[in-house]
């Protein structure tokens, strides 16, 4: 089932016509969400991370777009599902509906929300083996719309078949001072001793919401020291430990980088700590 403008459809039915600016020029932004206990995770800094995003791209928010609101059509959506999963993936489009090429004839705006079952609803870490390597084939200019979750993702899709067909489990992505930024599907964050070291948003990436979440966490903890600071790409093969976050996976350990191994002890105690603050949002 698809959710489109209040109305659920079935995947089949559901379209949108060929001149959908996110589709025709990537004008659209999107939340990625993990649904658990019939109630979107997080859900208050995804919601006012979708309404920054929308006015950093100069959308009309509409008045009815509350978070009370958004999150019944999301849980609308999920419960007219045939089997009642324990979690979900929730994603929202919100896409600027009208006609015009660049410039456009208006900034009203649309929303579909679609979603696909999980198998757990806590973060479980994963055992197997991991390794990355850097996507330096294209570098992200660092700025403000480098931060947002928008359609504009080509380096990701492209990064991403590199990956494939080098047989690595991810990349990760560089900036144009050549300092890494992020994963392709998430944020990054590199342990050495006990200080957590993860690129902050000047140097371009994205805004991530458990990489939020986790910098709360390690900012609290007295076992831990949080550095918000540029990363070198020679850092990685003096780190203890590498991880990525995002919403879906929680954190994720590296386990190889080039030459260098790593373990994922801290990784597992920090997973421990978001899925408390899961149990608790």
């Amino acid at each position: 089932m698809v959710n489109i403008n209040g109305t659920l459809y079935q995947d089949f039915e559901a379209n949108i016509p060929t001149n959908n600016r996110g589709l025709a020029y990537g004008d659209s932004v999107f939340e990625t969400i993990k649904f658990n206990n019939n109630k979107p995770v997080f859900w208050e800094a995804h919601y006012f991370r979708l309404m920054a995003s929308m006015r950093i791209l100069r959308m009309e928010i509409p008045m009815h777009f509350t978070p009370e609101f958004l999150e019944n059509e999301i849980v609308n959506l999920v419960q007219s599902f045939p089997n009642n999963a324990i979690s979900y993936r929730v994603k929202i489009t919100v896409y600027r509906d009208s006609d015009g090429f660049y410039t456009p004839a208006s900034n009203n705006v649309s929303y579909i929300i679609s979603a696909q079952e999980l198998s757990s609803d806590l973060y479980e870490i994963n055992k197997g083996h991991y390794e990355i390597e850097l996507f330096k084939d294209y570098l992200i200019s660092p700025n403000l719309l480098s931060t947002l979750k928008t359609n504009n993702k080509a380096v990701n899709v492209v990064g991403s078949i590199f990956a494939k067909e080098n047989n690595y489990n991810n990349c990760l992505l560089l900036n144009t001072d050549k300092s890494i930024i992020e994963a392709l599907n998430g944020n990054i964050f590199l342990i050495k001793g006990n200080t957590v070291k993860t690129p902050p948003l000047v140097d371009g990436c994205l805004k991530g919401i458990v990489r939020e979440k986790l910098i709360e966490i390690i900012t609290k903890s007295p076992d831990f020291e949080l550095s918000e600071s540029s990363i070198s790409p020679f850092e990685l093969q003096k780190a203890d430990e590498l991880f990525i976050t995002n919403v879906i996976q929680g954190i994720v350990p590296i386990t190889k980088f080039r030459k260098k191994e790593f373990s994922a002890d801290i990784c597992s105690k920090l997973l421990v700590l978001l899925n408390t603050k899961l149990r608790l949002d």
